[in-house]
């Protein structure tokens, strides 16, 4: 697997309770773009639409080589590939006070792009405080081992 782009915030402001693995609806140079390290996740978000989720938000850069007539929308709406009952926990999620649905990262598997996102609950300014403060406590302590 190999990671392309990812939302390195998410995890600091949301508390991730379930993961999804799907699969990205991109054109050719899209797909090229994204090799490149091209893209970026962000401030992109999820929706449910008519059964059907998307990506919305979400910036690809345009393919150097593409040229004008055969390039794409830089952050046009990308439809996600799940299976039926995903997009319903989803839609339950996103219905749900508090819990929201958010782009981890973008990778590449067995040559496919891939979207890892997850249902997350929004954490408080003391939550990462205390996130803060663990993760010093840690490093202290590999450190103090190192030594």
């Amino acid at each position: 697997m190999t990671n392309l782009c990812e939302n390195r915030k998410a995890r600091f402001d949301y508390e991730i309770l379930e993961t999804f693995e799907a699969g990205l609806a991109l054109l050719g140079t899209e797909i090229k773009s994204l090799r490149s390290h091209g893209g970026s996740i962000a401030e992109s978000y999820i929706i449910i639409h008519k059964g059907e989720a998307y990506l919305k938000n979400a910036t690809i850069a345009p393919y150097a080589f593409g040229g004008a007539a055969f390039n794409h929308e830089e952050k046009r709406e990308r439809k996600l590939l799940l299976h039926k009952n995903e997009i319903e926990q989803l839609h339950k999620a996103i219905q749900e006070k508090g819990l929201t649905v958010i782009p981890l990262s973008i990778f590449l598997k067995k040559g496919l792009a891939k979207l890892k996102i997850a249902i997350g609950r929004g954490k408080k300014a003391h939550d990462k405080r205390s996130d803060i403060k663990k993760r010093e406590a840690e490093r202290e302590i590999s450190r103090a081992m190192k030594n």
